[in-house]
């Protein structure tokens, strides 16, 4: 990987590239979406413990959480409006991903990018003017319309504009930058819950104007992926930004790929049509169940609520927000450690390793929190607590350099381009959904299931990995236009679905 610009060589899996300052420059741009996404995820977990926050919005909270003789150490926060404020965003993205899947494939990548940032503008505005919970939730509403256009167009805009052998690593700078928004949010939280007066929450919620105008002028300056505007008929123009990109002249082979898959994708008229086809459903299946195991580790449960979390198991407001902003510096880092290894290691080891040690953590807090933690007696102490914040971030650290990007690049990288923007629009579809559904229920299912609710996450953490040994190929180093040929029909359980059955209603019948 030397010279010319950030490298040279032939790349791209079987095609010539180098690796470009503009390939490096409009992937970081690019994936300021990213950004914004885990900004919004480290916030409202710190916003929602502020006591002034909690007096103007949920005056019941702050009521059981100030008054002596309310305490509960599983049930304090247990409140259905409050999950609300969260989870209301990914129920809006869930449902902005399918319009998004059409802004893609008509308007490009770049266009669905620009209005993603200004939802997100909108939406912050309207959160960090709120003077009534009504406000608040429609600035989340919009929020969640700006992740459901950038988690549709991103994952795909940097797929295609990578070159295959560094496509791992490029794609998971969308994941690195979700975990720096976190970092940075739980810095802000600490930061804004020390001021005087009450506005503190209001500055937090207000200066994710900064990733929101990142996003938005990032999207002005990138070009479109050579596979988008070949899509849409700009032949001429694909192939120039096919030669900016790759920094070399010989682009015609992958030209006349990115080509042959425009042209059978076109013959598509129904996509999420097609994408029900018996050759679809590996990638389908994989993209689907990828997206639900990825909530159900319960990592988006710890990100959402990690103060609320730390103040429940005993640690102090400071300690609780300092400790949250712990596990997002291991979160970043991890998720770096991801970048370097998945081009080199592969996906399904990394899936492997960590699905083994997020096992062992949450096995490990049950353990602790069932001997010391009980509903009304708080036994932890401060040795016990920072032996649970440890296993915290051992889970928080395996699930970074695994399933946080890989969740997202191996939906984006597996499926054919004819179902590629469908497929991954049902991908972010199904993530939104269980994402919705965890933050909807957390609290609640801390309230009930105290620390059990660490068992839970890790049985579903076992049944992944599981699924990850038997089903999940190894996609490290295959052009995203010859998975089928490569990965597919090589797999020892998919192979029978990539047979030409569609095409005889008898064979369909019987498969």
């Amino acid at each position: 990987m030397a010279g010319g610009g950030f490298g040279t060589g032939t790349g791209g899996g079987d095609f010539e590239a180098k690796i470009t300052p503009l390939v490096i420059i409009s992937c970081i741009l690019a994936s300021s979406g990213g950004l914004m996404f885990g900004y919004d995820v480290g916030i409202s977990g710190g916003v929602t413990s502020m006591p002034e926050f909690l007096r103007e919005f949920f005056p019941t909270v702050y009521k059981k959480n100030s008054q002596p003789g309310l305490e509960s150490n599983y049930c304090k926060y247990d409140n259905q409006g409050l999950q609300l404020f969260t989870s209301s965003l990914y129920l809006a993205a869930l449902v902005a991903t399918f319009v998004a899947s059409y802004t893609t494939k008509l308007l490009g990548r770049k266009l669905t990018m620009l209005m993603a940032g200004i939802f997100f503008l909108v939406g912050t505005a309207f959160n960090a003017a709120a003077v009534n919970l009504a406000m608040l939730i429609i600035g989340r509403i919009l929020l969640g319309c700006g992740v459901g256009f950038a988690n549709q167009a991103v994952p795909l805009f940097l797929s295609e504009v990578a070159p295959t052998r560094i496509r791992g690593s490029l794609n998971i700078l969308f994941q690195l930058m979700c975990t720096i928004g976190i970092l940075v949010a739980n810095m802000i939280n600490y930061g804004t819950s020390k001021m005087s007066g009450a506005n503190g929450w209001r500055i937090s919620l207000g200066l994710a104007v900064i990733p929101a105008l990142l996003l938005t002028v990032g999207s002005l300056i990138v070009t479109d992926t050579p596979n988008s505007l070949i899509a849409r008929g700009k032949m001429e123009e694909g192939k120039a930004i096919l030669k900016k990109i790759r920094g070399v002249d010989n682009v015609e082979p992958e030209f006349l790929e990115i080509v042959e898959a425009s042209r059978a994708a076109k013959e598509v008229k129904h996509p999420f049509r097609n994408l029900l086809k018996r050759r679809n459903r590996p990638q389908l299946v994989i993209a689907i169940c990828m997206q639900i195991f990825q909530q159900l580790t319960g990592i988006n449960a710890i990100m959402f609520y990690a103060p609320v979390l730390f103040k429940t198991l005993g640690f102090k407001s400071d300690a609780s927000l300092y400790s949250s902003a712990i596990t997002g510096a291991v979160n970043v880092l991890s998720t770096v450690v991801s970048i370097y290894f998945v081009d080199r290691a592969g996906r399904r080891m990394l899936l492997l390793e960590a699905g083994v040690q997020m096992f062992l953590s949450q096995i490990v807090i049950t353990v602790v929190l069932g001997i010391k933690l009980k509903d009304d007696v708080n036994n932890l102490g401060h040795g016990l607590g920072i032996l649970v914040l440890v296993f915290v971030c051992s889970f928080v650290a395996s699930f970074a350099w695994s399933w946080g990007p890989l969740g997202w690049l191996i939906p984006s990288e597996i499926f054919a381009l004819d179902a590629r923007s469908a497929g991954q629009s049902v991908a972010v579809f199904f993530n939104m959904l269980f994402t919705f559904i965890i933050a909807q229920a957390f609290l609640s299912m801390l309230c009930h299931m105290q620390f059990a609710i660490f068992l839970f996450f890790a049985i579903w953490v076992f049944f992944m990995t599981l699924f990850t040994l038997f089903l999940i190929p190894e996609t490290k180093g295959i052009p995203i236009e010859e998975m089928t040929e490569r990965v597919w029909k090589k797999h020892w359980f998919w192979k029978r679905y990539m047979d030409e059955v569609e095409d005889n209603p008898k064979a369909q019948a019987n498969a």
